[in-house]
């Protein structure tokens, strides 16, 4: 029998989620990114979505950041008010930053109408940090869906495939690299 010592470490070194999703509540949490986590979560894959992960008391930021640092993919959800959010640029460039693979879904927004606005809020160097990482994102392959006449089914199912097809690759990749 394992010491008691020897569980908690396993368990604390465990990540958090297998996919990080990324999005902004205001226009997402109820529709596709509620929806996503929903169907992740009864594939069994652990996906993280803070309104269903994060308890009273928890560290937003922190929360949030080991979560980012622990997944193996992320979904980054775009919506026509994605870039009003500093938080989520931030996540999106964490993301990006540790180099995680990430599955942009572009809900009612094209690719080309995401820009980073400088309100007066941010450093200088933390706007360059988000333009970045969204210019990185946006010419990632991804899913685009327009919620008026898009096939809600068919964006869940190819947004799961394509989540599912990531960690295998991801899974993949890292058993070659402990090979070498």
């Amino acid at each position: 029998m394992q010491s008691l010592p020897a569980k908690l470490c396993r368990k604390i070194v465990r990540p958090t989620c297998d996919v990080f999703i990324n999005h902004r509540g205001i226009d997402t949490k109820r529709t596709v990114a509620g929806l996503l986590y929903d169907n992740l979560a009864r594939l069994r894959v652990r996906p993280f979505l803070d309104s269903m992960n994060m308890k009273p008391g928890d560290r937003l930021f922190d929360h949030i950041d080991r979560a980012i640092k622990g997944c193996k993919v992320g979904v980054a959800v775009f919506s026509p008010r994605y870039c009003d959010s500093d938080f989520c640029l931030h996540e999106l460039a964490l993301l990006m930053e540790s180099k995680k693979r990430v599955i942009p879904i572009f809900y009612d927004v094209k690719p080309s109408e995401l820009r980073v606005r400088d309100n007066g809020t941010c450093p200088e160097k933390e706007l360059r940090r988000f333009r970045l990482a969204l210019e990185e994102a946006k010419y990632t392959v991804g899913l685009t869906f327009d919620s008026l006449s898009g096939d809600w089914s068919e964006l869940l199912r190819n947004a799961t495939d394509a989540v599912i097809m990531n960690l295998i690759e991801e899974e993949e990749e890292r058993r070659q690299r402990k090979k070498l």
